[in-house]
């Protein structure tokens, strides 16, 4: 059964431009399924799948004569008199295949749509090759209301913004934001029945990361440091990066460390989130904050606490909204998410008076008048509050 996601729509749209559609994100968010769908709901049935992890399809751009790859496509069923669509899986082990993609774009009006599984390659390999050719799709994990969507649950989509806390509907998705949180929102692991299930997918996702996608995408001598420097990071979700201090706690050398960081983020595995910086003068020094791209994920590299967890997580569901930075004072006073430099957020699991409180005490340093506290679980003060499980 295909369940759409949110980017399927205009996913769709661009798949019927001459452009070439790029798709990237992190293995098994669902690429492949995405791109096998768009090929079903394209008009264009004059269409090709290559999966370039068999040897033979990624042999076809070892082709130097672009024409022969052309005449290889019409050997494999296409017509020859009407417009062609070819999608091409896993682009990354095919390092040669945008030059053949570009020349046959431009030559003969064929159709690419493909993936690869990180923007580590395909954003700095096509921003020369298909510059001006191509547009370029991230895809995620998914949010709460795609996971709702896996799970067949009906859901309302409201302004949490601005709506009133809904008792009844937490009451009836409370439960599934809990699974949500523990564990994430891989397809795979949203869709696996058991939690042992779900706990060895999350574990080959992490194994297959490390011994597929590192191993394909960057030279570095030793996985076991890389390893080991992703166990560390998984226990400080929500902290500043401290290059200096992860070096000394894993014995790699800063320099490395800061390769490895870069690296994460570039292939999707964390993102790292600059401070507020309207008022410069009061600000700290401008340390990123670190956050896992899935919290199912981080588990199984670390024992997060409960509200890391839940801040990670919420994390995540904000980055889908818009622009996510920190605010942070010299005291040690923070703020944990500005979204949109508009609203002010602080994540609490049972929000209370006293909280709403303090975040309006440090704000006045933002200059930021909408404040929000968002919790995980219901709490007494309605006011200023939205429950996470409505940002969907």
């Amino acid at each position: 059964m295909f369940y759409k996601r949110k980017i399927y729509t205009e996913l769709l749209s661009h798949a019927q431009t001459p452009l070439v559609t790029v798709v990237t994100g992190m293995s098994r968010t669902g690429k492949t399924t995405l791109i096998q769908q768009l090929l079903l709901d394209i008009p264009n049935k004059n269409s090709l799948y290559l999966d370039l992890q068999r040897p033979d399809n990624r042999e076809l751009f070892d082709e130097k004569n672009y024409e022969a790859i052309k005449e290889a496509f019409i050997a494999r069923g296409l017509a020859v008199d009407k417009p062609m669509t070819i999608a091409l899986d896993e682009i990354q082990l095919a390092p040669d295949s945008p030059s053949a993609i570009k020349y046959l774009s431009d030559h003969h009006k064929i159709k690419f749509i493909v993936t690869g599984s990180s923007s580590y390659y395909l954003k700095n390999l096509f921003t020369e090759s298909l510059s001006g050719r191509k547009k370029l799709f991230e895809l995620f994990p998914l949010d709460f209301g795609e996971f709702l969507t896996f799970k067949n649950i009906s859901f309302s989509q409201i302004d949490w913004q601005e709506g009133t806390f809904n008792v009844s509907e937490f009451n009836r998705l409370s439960s599934y934001y809990e699974e949500y949180i523990r564990f994430g929102g891989f397809p795979q692991v949203v869709l696996a029945e058991s939690e042992s299930d779900k706990r060895d997918l999350l574990s080959d996702i992490m194994s297959s990361y490390v011994n597929i996608d590192v191993r394909s995408l960057a030279d570095f001598s030793d996985e076991r440091n890389l390893y080991s420097l992703a166990k560390l990071l998984a226990g400080r979700v929500g902290s500043r990066v401290e290059y200096s201090k992860l070096s000394r706690l894993t014995g790699i050398s800063r320099p490395t460390v800061t390769n490895y960081i870069s690296f994460f983020e570039k292939t999707y595995l964390i993102n790292t989130i600059p401070v507020y910086t309207k008022s410069v003068d009061r600000e700290i020094v401008k340390s990123r904050k670190l956050y896992f791209c899935d919290t199912g994920l981080a588990n199984t590299l670390a024992e997060l606490s409960s509200g890391a967890q839940f801040e990670n997580t919420l994390y995540n569901q904000l980055a889908r909204v818009g622009q996510i930075q920190y605010f942070a004072l010299k005291t040690g006073h923070e703020i944990d998410f500005i979204l949109n430099e508009n609203l002010a957020i602080e994540a609490k699991e049972t929000p209370l008076d006293g909280d709403f409180f303090h975040l309006t005490h440090i704000a006045t340093d933002t200059q930021i008048r909408n404040l929000k506290l968002v919790g995980r679980h219901q709490s007494p003060k309605f006011t200023n509050y939205a429950w996470a499980g409505s940002i969907l």
